[in-house]
């Protein structure tokens, strides 16, 4: 059975041209691949699918739409208007922000991560106003440039404000990570956002994998039947960071539900 790989954070701009040269060799990678998953902030911001791209950048979503596998695309806090002309454009299935898979009996569950940071009470807010049908659809009715602009200054108004907030307040809460797997009934996290990529065994048996931010480097988590590897790489090499044996957690987490 080939590997699927799952990746997030890749905040695609001109301002991170850097990350262009890990995604040519995750293209490369993922050609063998039976599907990719990226698990939101595919770009830095994305203010509708009329949003002009770099040629550079224009270049490889041609590469990712050229590949076979099947690709899979959840929204992030910094994408989530990513629409059904783009989707097409790469050829990817928009998922929910919570999915399921099944790994010969395990359940794993992904998300891009924002809606476990639950200590940030003042970004809960603002996604929530953000996410809203209403202030989605009026934004999208305004000219371009303004939106534009106004993703730019929410961008560096989050740059200021996270240089100031406790590093515990921007991760996740390990209240909700439990909340979230138990109605899902996952023995598995997988996640972005916080860009802090580890593997967190967790009191209850669980575990949280969390794949990391591009730049020079990418991160990945590649998925096979026996098991999963988080792994950084650039266009010469690839090192795995570390590793989960499927077949170690316990089987009362593992059971399929």
């Amino acid at each position: 059975m080939p590997e699927s790989l799952i990746i997030a954070d890749l905040h695609l701009s001109p301002g991170n041209g850097a990350a262009l040269g890990p995604l040519s060799a995750l293209i490369k990678r993922a050609e063998q691949a039976e599907a990719l998953y990226i698990l939101g902030d595919l770009f830095d911001y994305w203010v509708g699918d009329d949003q002009p791209v770099d040629p550079a950048t224009s270049a490889a979503l041609d590469q990712l739409a050229a590949l076979p596998c099947r690709k899979y695309l959840q929204t992030g806090n910094r994408d989530f208007l990513i629409g059904q002309a783009l989707l097409d454009r790469i050829g990817a299935q928009l998922l929910p922000e919570v999915y399921d898979l099944d790994v010969n009996g395990t359940r794993i569950v992904l998300c891009h991560g924002d809606s476990l940071c639950t200590d940030d009470a003042a970004y809960q807010a603002m996604r929530q106003q953000l996410r809203s049908p209403a202030f989605q659809c009026d934004f999208l009715a305004r000219p371009l440039a303004e939106r534009i602009a106004t993703a730019q200054a929410l961008r560096a108004r989050s740059r200021s404000e996270s240089s100031t907030k406790p590093e515990d307040i921007m991760d996740v809460n390990a209240a909700a990570v439990e909340t979230l797997m138990a109605a899902h009934h996952a023995a598995v996290l997988i996640h972005g956002h916080t860009h802090r990529p580890a593997i967190h065994p967790m009191t209850s048996g669980h575990t949280r994998m969390v794949t990391g931010d591009w730049g020079d480097t990418g991160w990945l988590i590649a998925l096979r039947p026996d098991g999963l590897t988080l792994e950084q790489f650039d266009t010469e090499t690839a090192q795995v960071m570390d590793r989960l044996d499927l077949v170690s957690i316990p089987p009362s987490v593992a059971k399929e539900h």
